[in-house]
């Protein structure tokens, strides 16, 4: 206890897996944590202070799964290993803390997401200048960024999605933060910026950070400084997968905030599932590599055009003559070299890793053979970057066993051949089976006992067996060694040295295999970089290759790009809704230019107004990753920004109402879009009352339209705001159109010119199952609610723009009750009274 104690107090935040023998065990608070988190039995041992100390155990060769348990629960975990010699060791093992594993530093290929990255986050912040710096401890990717505000921040912690957070525990951004998983506080002193630049340059071998264009950015250089510490610290070995440090620039790609990221479920729905997002329709991928290389492509889509043709050319090019099928089928057959190449660097690999490695490395001349034939500049610099390497597998193929044992523990991992030494001490142990039976026919024959046997167990080694009723007639060079009740187990000195002499083999021959293991290990680093280049380049052709797949199968066309802003789209389509819809999808048009910078939208609920925006804001996306996209063509100017307003609800957590929150979007769109942003407002001012709606919507619409002038895509019904149409040049009308069948509606989902003349709210509830006699209620109420507003209305929308009788569409209550009458059923007495009727009613409106 005094033990795990001392090294406890170094460890005092996290989990302490202490190993006892064939357990890790863990004592007092992180014990009924564990047993908790894991759901393990809580017992107890031995006492302090008077109480039973809590403990709690899981099997060391079971430890993966529960430590997948912990880390995907925010949990870090560090492993307490013996290291002295139980031997020659007096009192407890000599144990330590010989790494510790985190949410942002695990590399472990089980317990990891294959198919997403897990980055590590550090944060620094000084006045208004934020540093930030993001790694992947599995991939060695290091990169640093400097935000200008805390909006920024939350911007980069939504698309980056860290495991882990490190911040100072001065910082006052912690209380921001507070509620955020995975945040880990460390001392001011890894901030300080002598220590954090001399720990780069040492990591990178450089004199200074100038070559890595951040020799400036102050606060980003704290923040990787402390990444790096932290990541020293935790995995307790040289890093030397990390190389090098890249710089990110908000201005190179097309921005997403927060809400806009989750309004357009690039990777994960509004319901927190990953189904029916961008993602799961494009990812058609052959690697994991590939896949986690294409969810950063749409998480941070490009600006520069000139690299967008380049992967549009590579598609094209793979797409011709199907290419990319072959490309595809090749590209299954290699493993995870990325992560695999991180583990070599930290000594973790596994002897399957090691296999894996070489039979991947074996596909790449059949794919270099491939990519020979295709003429694209992007694809021959890919071809590069994989490069063959022939020394690499055949020292893999001739170190490493077919189908290796998953661990070195037991041995059983280097091929025969590989090493002399190492052949002789296992042919030690294998011709000891031969030796046995001829010892055991020849002690038979000398002694006359037919009974007798030679056996091995691993607690008493080689001995002889003779049953107690035979045991009288032993020679005398027998050594009794164990006495059973029904037999008598003996040794002989020929035995005895035969004993030596094979468990010495056995011990060596694991001990020579783990010392040439650790040697292959140090010669697949001297490939480490060539290796990570060849990873980089598979995993960039993989994604291109499944860009050209989604192409052919989806009959998608390759996007065209201009200088100058504008987005013509001709028959786009939602490329998740059609892929879920039943029915065939209706292509739509979508056209924004100088002239025509705002979409005024109206139409039904159902309508598919919010599908029309989303596969805009998509299309525009899809090409700057230089994907093709669901249209007849599409032609995209210079796009910065993406923002929507689309949906809302409440944050209670942060005493936000829905109301609130649409208003806290609003605000980011109207405060920050450009001229070069693409904007999509879903029914805004919906939240209040109908009056101070309508005068939010309109005046953040005319904002929009006269001042930021962002490309936006405004839905709404509030059909006054059509009339906008008359005074600001720019702004245009269309409606999604519906046909009325009976009291039936009909959503017909193709947009049209011109303005709704009907919302059909009533058709839509009646759909959704609202009772008859609600629905009749509500026709009747709506027409009494028309009849008492008219004025007030008018009142409204004269002092906003005097132009009532421009676009009030509501439609008479007397022509309402008009459309109503039967007139073959009324006689003429019915009839005169129901003239009367309508006169009196006219001279009151």
């Amino acid at each position: 206890m005094q033990q795990f104690l001392r090294i406890k107090a170094d460890h005092p935040d996290i989990l302490l897996f202490y190993r006892m023998g064939d357990f890790y065990e863990m004592f007092f608070d992180d014990a009924r944590k564990a047993s908790q988190l894991l759901d393990i039995t809580l017992t107890a041992r031995g006492k302090a202070q008077g109480e039973p100390i809590p403990m709690c155990g899981i099997p060391f060769h079971a430890a993966d799964n529960y430590l997948a348990r912990l880390i995907k629960a925010g949990e870090s975990v560090a492993l307490c290993e013996q290291t002295g010699d139980p031997a020659t060791t007096k009192g407890p093992v000599e144990r330590q803390v010989v790494r510790i594993i985190t949410p942002g530093t695990v590399t472990d290929e089980n317990l990891l997401e294959e198919r997403r990255d897990n980055f590590l986050m550090s944060i620094a912040s000084f006045k208004e200048v934020i540093g930030i710096s993001v790694l992947d401890v599995g991939s060695g990717r290091f990169f640093v960024q400097e935000l200008g505000s805390h909006e920024q921040l939350l911007t980069e912690l939504e698309r980056i999605k860290p495991s882990e957070i490190l911040i100072s525990e001065d910082d006052t951004l912690y209380t921001e933060l507070a509620t955020v998983k995975g945040l880990r506080r460390q001392p001011p002193w890894y901030f300080e910026v002598d220590t954090c630049t001399r720990l780069l340059t040492e990591q990178f071998g450089t004199k200074d950070l100038s070559g890595f264009g951040c020799e400036e950015m102050t606060q980003a250089v704290l923040a990787a400084g402390c990444l790096m510490q932290y990541v020293k610290d935790t995995q307790r070995t040289t890093l030397p997968h990390i190389q090098g440090l890249r710089v990110e620039r908000s201005e190179d790609s097309v921005l997403l905030d927060a809400a806009s990221r989750r309004n357009l479920e690039l990777e994960i729905n509004l319901s927190g599932g990953h189904e029916n997002t961008l993602a799961s329709v494009i990812d058609k991928t052959s690697t994991a590599m590939g896949s986690r290389c294409l969810r950063r492509w749409i998480n941070r889509p490009l600006r520069d055009q000139s690299q967008l043709k380049s992967r549009l050319d590579a598609v094209a090019a793979l797409l011709d003559n199907r290419e990319y099928s072959e490309i595809q089928n090749q590209l299954k057959h290699i493993g995870d070299i990325e992560r695999i190449i991180s583990r070599v660097a930290i000594k973790s690999a596994r002897p399957r890793d090691l296999f894996t490695l070489g039979n991947s490395l074996v596909q790449i001349p059949f794919i270099q053979q491939q990519l020979t034939i295709l003429s694209s500049s992007r694809l021959s610099e890919l071809s590069s970057l994989i490069s063959e390497h022939p020394d690499t597998v055949t020292l893999l193929q001739s170190a490493i066993k077919e189908n290796p044992p998953v661990v070195l523990r037991d041995g059983g991992v280097i091929a025969e051949g590989y090493d002399t030494e190492l052949d002789e001490l296992r042919n030690l142990s294998k011709n000891a089976d031969q030796f046995l039976i001829d010892l055991e026919i020849r002690e038979k024959e000398r002694t006359g006992i037919n009974t007798l046997k030679v056996r091995y167990n691993r607690v008493h080694g080689f001995y002889i067996e003779i049953s107690r009723a035979q045991s009288d007639n032993v020679p005398d060079d027998y050594i009794r060694r164990q006495t059973l009740k029904s037999a008598e187990r003996f040794i002989t000195p020929e035995l005895k040295s035969f004993e030596d002499k094979v468990l010495s083999a056995k011990e060596r021959a694991l001990s020579r295999e783990k010392s040439l293991y650790d040697e292959l290990l140090d010669k697949l680093l001297l490939s480490l970089n060539p290796l990570q280049l060849c990873a980089e380049g598979l995993s960039e052709l993989d994604t291109l290759s499944c860009f050209a797949e989604r192409a052919d199968i989806l009959n998608y066309c390759q996007p065209e790009f201009q200088t100058h802003p504008a987005i013509n789209i001709t028959a786009g389509r939602h490329p998740v809704v059609e892929m879920v819809t039943e029915n065939s999808f209706i292509p739509n048009n979508s056209k924004l230019n100088d002239q025509q910078r705002m979409l005024i939208i109206t139409g039904p609920n159902m309508g598919g107004k919010s599908t029309y925006m989303r596969q805009t804001a998509l299309i525009v996306l899809m090409a700057h990753i230089g994907c093709y996209v669901p249209a007849e063509k599409a032609i995209i100017g210079s796009i910065d920004r993406i923002f929507t307003r689309i949906g809302a609800t409440d944050d209670l957590a942060s005493g936000r109402s829905t109301f609130m929150v649409e208003m806290t979007e609003a605000a980011n769109i109207l405060n920050n879009a450009t001229e070069k942003s693409l904007v999509l407002m879903d029914e805004i001012g919906r939240g209040t009352s109908t009056f101070d709606g309508l005068s939010l919507a309109w005046a953040c619409a005319e904002s929009l339209a006269l001042e930021t002038r962002p490309f936006t895509l405004f839905a709404t019904h509030y059909f006054e705001l059509t009339s906008m149409v008359d005074e600001i040049k720019s702004v245009k009308n269309v409606h999604l159109d519906a046909i009325e069948h009976g009291e039936n509606i009909v959503f017909m989902h193709s947009v049209k010119n011109g303005p709704a003349n009907k919302s059909y709210g009533l058709q839509v509830a009646k759909l959704a199952g609202v009772p008859a006699t609600v629905i009749k209620n509500a026709k009747m109420k709506l027409r009494t609610l028309e009849r008492q507003s008219a004025s007030t209305h008018e009142v409204f929308v004269e002092q906003s723009t005097g132009q009532l009788e421009l676009f009030n569409n509501n439609p008479h209550p007397i022509v309402e009750q008009l459309q109503e009458i039967q007139v073959d059923d009324l006689n003429p007495r019915q009839a005169l009274e129901l003239l009367y009727e309508l006169a009196e009613k006219s001279h009151k409106h």
